[in-house]
């Protein structure tokens, strides 16, 4: 048997990948994380187990796939986005290790690219960032050594900002420094959900925006030039010579 760990997607069901869509359609064991993939991304499913882990500890799911691999039975671990960031797989990849159980990492469309496309913008431009910075804001668990928000900062790269956002007024600080007040920030409550939200402004006005909208979770941040750039060169890639 193999555990799939299983990208589904920033919350449209259609932007499931292909193969993990064929995964979930022919597994006989799903764990999916029902507090961040919503069940229409299961439709079409024949497992026989079927089981939301939100309210499951790290033992109690490893116990779930153990099983599985007891029976012979490949399982479907379903995450949010794409399971390499903020997945928390590392810690369930390990334990597999340990009981010797077969894994493999299915990819998945990431909460950053779909707040792009949410935002209809490129997050690098010629002459603007050719740098993205994907990053958390740190609350609960720290950032190693070099990693604070300030620290990245200084690179003035375009930044995209996960689990920050009830956190704002800290994270403008943070920033201010390096990206100046006029620099265009936009914040994307639930990319591709049916209730998506945008929140567009500049370092020196989102904060209070943000709390006028309500929005507290669940949201990405993106700082940076590109988000309103019009002056950029050309690519190369499609230049004459």
């Amino acid at each position: 048997m193999t555990v799939y760990f299983i990208g589904a997607g920033p919350g449209d069901p259609e932007l499931i990948t292909v193969k993990g869509q064929r995964l979930v359609r022919t597994c006989p064991v799903i764990l999916y994380a029902g507090s961040l993939v919503p069940k229409e991304v299961l439709v079409g499913h024949r497992a026989s187990i079927c089981i939301d882990t939100a309210e499951l500890d790290l033992d109690a799911i490893v116990a779930l796939l153990r099983d599985a691999h007891a029976n012979g039975q490949d399982v479907a671990r379903m995450h949010s986005g794409d399971p390499s960031l903020y997945g928390a797989i590392g810690e369930q990849i390990r334990r597999l290790d340990a009981l010797g159980i077969p894994y493999e990492i299915v990819p998945g469309v990431t909460a950053t690219a779909a707040s792009a496309a949410a935002l209809k913008r490129e997050l690098t431009l010629p002459s603007i960032s050719q740098t993205v910075i994907l990053t958390r804001y740190a609350t609960k668990t720290s950032m190693p050594e070099g990693e604070a928000l300030a620290d990245l900062a200084r690179h003035r790269a375009t930044l995209a900002i996960h689990l920050g956002v009830r956190h704002i007024e800290r994270i403008v600080a943070d920033l201010l420094p390096h990206y100046g007040a006029d620099c265009p920030v936009a914040v994307v409550f639930r990319a591709s959900w049916p209730d998506e939200a945008r929140v567009e402004g500049t370092l020196g006005d989102i904060a209070p925006k943000v709390r006028a909208a309500g929005v507290e979770r669940t949201a990405m941040i993106i700082v940076g030039r590109v988000l309103s750039a019009a002056g950029f060169a050309h690519s190369t890639l499609y230049g004459r010579d």
